[in-house]
């Protein structure tokens, strides 16, 4: 039996469900998803938190998810377009490459691209233009970031992408951009640094088409989704007029054929001069997508200019890191330097990491858990610094590096909470790791654990010799409070400029 009691948070739009269950059986997985703005990057369940779901749980007050009658598996069971800010998320785990490599691939493939250039200076830039010659320009910041169009820089400069006429406007542009931190809505406050720009010449467009490829978990293999609707976002495009969106799923054994890239061509409106030429275009695509290991290649737009003829105006281009040892030419050209420090870090040590604006820091195992985690401590006033998901065989030294990313911002975060299910993942690992952490990094924050599974009374005796500042608390919620309360202890005691010291009672 399940039984439900809705509570709702302070902020109106933010709602939470709590399910109390004795046990929850496979169609119970349906129920489970957990809506926060937070964690909107974060979409997949670990196999942890399913075999949890399965398994005999501990009391219902330690069993507590957080969920929407919507759930996780259904949503990703949706159409493919409403979920497309999700899928291509960075804990995928994908590699995004630049603009410039994707447009050099395209090149590669024997796919018409306008002429472009990248410059690391504003010099360079202008001597970039003048190679290219004509009279109107597009300079594109090159960052690892959606959105660039309507982005602005720390610089002054509003926008990503500049239209432009002469090579000295080129030159100032570029020196704006170069340097600077680029502000989207999909970068966090402080932006990315822009290092480079991409110059290429304007061409002048009669149609603009949208066309990429990408993953399917519905059909289980590439799917094609293409709109007569381009240069403009497709996701906006699917909501107001779904009928213009086509949706093509293609049979990795046979790819596509000349008929099928035909039908594709036809029904994105290309006009009979063009068709041929699209079609073409299409089948050259596909072959780069499965050539490459990519998870996405976005066009947008494809457009055919006053001349009749269709290029691919841009190049979105996501890589299946699990692909790296084939594809090392590819992987070469990754940007390390648009990547959080931390977060590559992390995926060294083989964690799970995303930095957030908070200040409690998180450590969970299971994606699902992790969610559900920051969303409790959004409910009680806090906010989380960090989504961290150790996974389900996380060792000592793991767990301790863990440790040492979440409080590497050590004026950021004030306090941490450690939720485990032990379920694969023991305890009393995770215990050992806490206290080896807490030990090597002399923590002056408040730690508060809630531990429950496999060897959990060996964990919390552990953790009751070790003399350190280890809050235990069996009650996720209860957790979640305490957490908050220490954390605004903590940043009061900041902002008064003293310090504040936690003691364990007898």
């Amino acid at each position: 039996m399940i039984g439900e009691r809705r509570v709702f948070a302070r902020k109106p739009k933010i709602r939470l469900d709590y399910i109390a269950a004795k046990r929850l059986s496979t169609d119970a997985l349906d129920v489970l998803h957990c809506e926060s703005a937070l964690i909107s990057r974060c979409i997949r369940i670990s196999p942890i938190l399913q075999s949890l779901l399965l398994c005999s749980p501990p009391p219902p007050e330690t069993f507590l998810f957080l969920i929407n009658t919507r759930t996780m598996l259904g949503r990703i069971g949706q159409p493919l377009l409403s979920t497309s800010q999700k899928m291509l998320s960075p804990a995928s785990r994908t590699l995004m490459l630049h603009e410039h490599h994707g447009m050099k691939l395209l090149q590669d493939n024997d796919i018409k691209v306008p002429p472009f250039g990248v410059a690391k200076d504003a010099e360079a830039a202008e001597k970039q233009a003048k190679a290219i010659g004509g009279k109107d320009y597009v300079v594109k910041a090159q960052v690892l970031a959606g959105g660039r169009g309507k982005g602005k820089f720390d610089s002054g400069l509003q926008g990503g992408v500049q239209v432009v006429f002469t090579p000295q406007e080129v030159k100032e542009k570029a020196s704006m951009m170069i340097g600077a931190h680029l502000i989207t809505k999909q970068t966090d406050h402080r932006g990315k640094l822009c290092e480079e720009v991409m110059v290429c010449k304007r061409l002048f467009t009669r149609r603009e088409y949208y066309f990429s490829i990408t993953l399917d978990r519905n059909t289980n293999g590439p799917i094609i989704i293409a709109s007569s609707k381009g240069g403009v976002n497709i996701e906006e495009v699917a909501e107001t007029e779904p009928d213009a969106i086509v949706k093509v799923p293609i049979n990795i054994q046979k790819g596509v054929t000349p008929e099928i890239a035909a039908d594709i061509a036809k029904r994105m409106g290309f006009s009979a001069d063009c068709a041929e030429q699209a079609t073409d275009i299409i089948q050259k695509l596909y072959n780069m997508f499965k050539n490459s290991d990519a998870t996405l290649v976005e066009i947008n737009p494809m457009a055919e200019d006053v001349n009749g003829d269709v290029y691919c105006m841009d190049c979105k281009l996501l890589l299946d890191s699990n692909a790296e040892f084939r594809q090392h030419e590819l992987f070469n050209l990754k940007d390390k330097k648009q990547e959080d420090p931390l977060e590559i870090r992390a995926a060294a040590a083989n964690l799970n990491y995303i930095r957030l604006d908070g200040n409690i820091g998180c450590m969970v195992n299971g994606a699902g858990l992790a969610m559900a985690t920051m969303d409790i401590i959004k409910l009680h006033g806090g906010e989380p610094a960090n989504f961290l998901d150790v996974g389900g065989g996380a060792t000592v030294e793991q767990v301790t590096e863990a440790f040492k990313i979440i409080t590497a911002d050590e004026k950021k975060v004030n306090a941490i909470l450690v939720n485990i299910f032990g379920g694969i993942m023991r305890c009393d690992v995770i215990a050992q790791g806490i206290i080896k952490a807490a030990k090597e990094l002399d923590l002056k924050i408040p730690i508060v654990v809630r531990l429950q599974g496999t060897k959990v009374e060996d964990a919390k005796a552990l953790i009751a010799t070790s003399a350190l500042r280890i809050l235990p608390c069996d009650n996720l919620d209860e957790a979640a409070k305490m957490v908050v309360k220490l954390s605004n202890i903590v940043n009061l005691a900041r902002a008064a400029q003293i310090d504040v010291k936690f003691e364990l009672s007898i």
